[in-house]
């Protein structure tokens, strides 16, 4: 079971990420994707393992989602934008082969058996538009890997302003 949730900076993204895998799992994992890019990132990364309890196991990694056996477990991945800045940087930029490479990524996690996994990611293309070129290609690659993870998941959350809005429904029609 694949669940995205979406939403835009400070939207209540991964609070709402955070309550569904402790109602869904006793020990949910936090699979958390960003890279320490300096001290106060770090400062970040701790205070957000230090918000959490006991109860969760807690994973950091980067870009090889892969590598982590997800089978018969609550997960959250937290989240798409840091894990594609990982590609976007070690790439040199290269849309295509980062969206190529985090597909791939993808594709593997969500073959793993009995697995739930509460996918966060930002509507970056929803805000400001990108001063740079760069900034450009980066939007285009977050929304095209967005539009591949709603696609293969069965629940899709938007989260405005703390409300979660549902936009996709396991059984729902969606149109192709």
């Amino acid at each position: 079971m694949i669940y995205l949730i979406t939403g835009g900076e400070r939207s209540g993204k991964s609070s709402y990420a955070e309550n569904l895998a402790k109602e869904l799992s006793e020990k949910p994992m936090y699979v958390a994707t960003a890279r320490k890019w300096d001290d106060d990132f770090q400062k970040r990364i701790d205070r957000h393992q230090k918000d959490r309890d006991e109860r969760w196991v807690n994973i950091e990694k980067e870009k090889y989602l892969s590598e982590i056996d997800f089978s018969g477990k609550v997960a959250i991945v937290d989240c798409v934008t840091l894990w594609l800045t990982n590609f976007f940087v070690d790439t040199k930029n290269d849309v295509s082969l980062s969206l190529e490479q985090a597909k791939a990524e993808l594709d593997a996690i969500t073959q793993q058996e009995n697995a739930t996994i509460i996918i966060v990611t930002n509507e970056i293309g929803m805000g400001v538009h990108a001063d740079t070129h760069i900034g450009r290609k980066f939007t285009e690659l977050q929304g095209w890997m967005n539009q591949y993870i709603a696609q293969k998941a069965e629940n899709v959350v938007l989260m405005v302003s703390g409300i979660p809005v549902v936009i996709k429904k396991q059984g729902q029609y969606q149109l192709q």
